[in-house]
């Protein structure tokens, strides 16, 4: 036991800070006064004050997926608490490590309706991994280390810890860092070592092998194993979302972002392949089409993911491997190395996918043609001017499936966007945290004005903490994706989509005190881009685009990744 007696918040901090925390988002109320009162004594940790709670959750977020470490949020009890839900969602959904502080009223008023009380426990139980009501003060050490190593293990996700005032203003004697975590919660990364051989054979007798990548990869650091394999094997690599900078896009073996707005070559090497190697993805919808008896209907189907619960949930599997992503992938690679010592890609499928993919980039090149939309040359400029270590986030909709289909992402962690539940608002706080993670790189948000107008408070807070993302929004004065769907599959009945009036975003970002400018052509971006790095403030550029810009090819609602449609622009061979 310590010498003398700690207050639970005191113990909070320390054991926070023995975490490894840096940083936490957070707005206080009048349960945290006693943790807001040991964190204005104690600089180790930096509090950055958002403008809302969900958007310290989407911070936190973006802090994580960028630094790989957990991020931490903060928010009072009641409404500060159910602020943070559709963040907490949002980084669950996509298996981002988060964890959550959440005041509580004391212990002796829950469920008497008090000032201010919300269920937290209840109400978050079906959004996060885990989570926590202490009761007693002398707890918080063991929850504490358990949260966040519950947080960063096995499959990543949210875990919340909500903290009654009374538990934070008590003193009491308490043994600090303990290292025994529970002893039921064993995450199985380990592959099966039988399963193994069995896909190695699969993956040896196939000919025309095709890879699978998602977020675990990205997630497990295995981007160097899965690049390996897939030009040992000579298989080509499509991608989910979250799995975008999984393989350099310029590889010639990357066909790019499968699924719904996928590129079309990714999703016809999914039906042309006799075996699939899906590692650390969950087979979404957004993927797979409705239609899944189309989804690599001749596939023998290989799948990797840590979660043993997503193995056969939405795609019936012949080869199902539960374990770490980067473990399996060593594994496999030590055992197809024994069956073959020699390169296994000079064939007929590899001269098909260089084929294809120099086609992908060919689309890709030529979206400057006539007739081309404003968003597409947008993107292709971006991509153009940045560097590969520029850090991406991206709001939702068409602005986010414009930069998956056009945007070239070479590394991992460099590519945010919100996949699992789609959320607008998303990527200006993701920013905001993906720049407090790497503060050495440039950040960009592509947003859109619908997404953008959500979140844009926290400006604010760019401003009072030095954070200086850069935001370029995409001016169409719709909700853009919406309205796409209405003009395709609802004749143009434009119902709730158009935003009408929108603010001179510009002078927005300028009341706010950062950087502001508009771009009406896409050559004007470079500079435009120039002017707000240089300015050293926040900044937001204001692109004009087309109101009738469409991100195709798609597949539509009900169909497969067989029908995709819009897909005129693309040469397929």
């Amino acid at each position: 036991m310590t010498g003398e007696k700690l207050k639970g918040a005191e113990i909070v901090v320390e054991e926070l800070k023995h975490e490894g925390v840096e940083v936490a988002f957070g707005i206080p109320g009048g349960v945290l006064l006693d943790l807001y009162d040991v964190l204005y004594q104690d600089d180790a940790l930096r509090h950055i004050l958002m403008r809302h709670e969900q958007c310290a959750a989407h911070a936190a977020d973006g802090y994580a997926r960028v630094s790989g470490k957990a991020g931490v949020c903060i928010a009072t009890s009641g409404p500060g608490a159910t602020n943070l839900v559709t963040g907490l969602t949002n980084a669950n959904m996509d298996s981002s490590p988060v964890v959550a502080l959440t005041g509580q009223v004391p212990t002796a008023a829950i469920g008497s309706n008090a000032f201010q009380e919300a269920s937290t426990f209840t109400i978050t139980m079906p959004v996060t991994k885990h989570n926590f009501l202490v009761t007693r003060t002398e707890d918080l050490p063991k929850i504490i280390h358990n949260a966040f190593h519950i947080a960063t293990t096995g499959r990543k996700g949210v875990v919340l810890i909500d903290l009654p005032k009374d538990v934070l203003a008590t003193r009491v004697h308490v043994e600090l860092h303990p290292k025994e975590t529970f002893a039921s919660y064993k995450p199985k990364i380990k592959p099966n070592p039988i399963q193994v051989k069995k896909a190695v054979e699969a993956l040896v007798n196939a000919e025309r092998p095709l890879i699978l990548a998602g977020g675990g990869v990205i997630s497990s650091e295995a981007t160097e194993e899965l690049r390996y394999l897939a030009e040992f094997l000579g298989a080509p690599v499509v991608t989910t979302l979250m799995g975008k900078g999984s393989i350099p896009e310029n590889h010639p073996f990357s066909l790019g972002m499968a699924g719904m707005h996928g590129r079309l070559y990714a999703n016809r090497a999914i039906c042309e392949c006799d075996a699939l190697l899906a590692v650390g993805t969950r087979f979404s919808d957004r993927l797979t089409g409705w239609q899944l008896d189309q989804f690599a209907p001749e596939a023998t189907l290989i799948h990797v993911d840590v979660d043993a619960a997503e193995i056969n949930k939405n795609i019936q599997v012949d080869i199902p491997i539960v374990g770490d992503a980067k473990l399996a992938l060593q594994e496999l690679i030590k055992w197809l190395e024994k069956k073959r010592a020699t390169d296994m890609g000079s064939n007929v499928w590899v001269q098909r996918i260089k084929a294809m993919h120099s086609a992908c980039e060919a689309c890709i090149r030529d979206v400057q043609r006539e007739g081309a939309s404003l968003s597409n040359m947008i993107i292709k400029e971006l991509s153009r001017i940045l560097d590969d270590e520029v850090i991406i986030t991206t709001e939702v909709g068409q602005c986010q499936m414009f930069a998956a289909h056009y945007y070239l992402t070479k590394k991992p962690r460099t590519f945010i966007s919100s996949g699992g539940l789609g959320t607008m608002g998303f990527g200006f706080p993701a920013a905001i945290g993906a720049k407090v993670a790497a503060p050495d790189k440039r950040v960009v948000d592509l947003a859109g004005d619908g997404s953008f107008l959500m979140t844009c408070h926290d400006l604010a807070t760019c401003v009072e903490n030095d954070i200086p993302v850069v935001v370029c929004i995409f001016h169409n004065c719709y909700l853009g994706m919406v309205r796409q769907w209405q003009e395709l599959f609802f004749d143009k009945k434009y119902s709730g989509t158009r935003l009408g009036t929108t603010p001179d975003f510009v002078k927005l970002a300028e009341a706010f005190g950062c950087y502001g400018e508009r771009v009406e052509k896409p050559g004007e971006l470079k500079d435009a881009l120039d002017h707000a790095f240089e300015s050293g403030k926040p900044a937001v550029i204001d692109m004009i685009v087309g109101q009738e810009d469409k991100i195709l090819p798609m597949i539509p609602p009900g169909g497969s990744v067989i029908g995709m449609i819009g897909t005129e622009q693309c040469k397929l061979i």
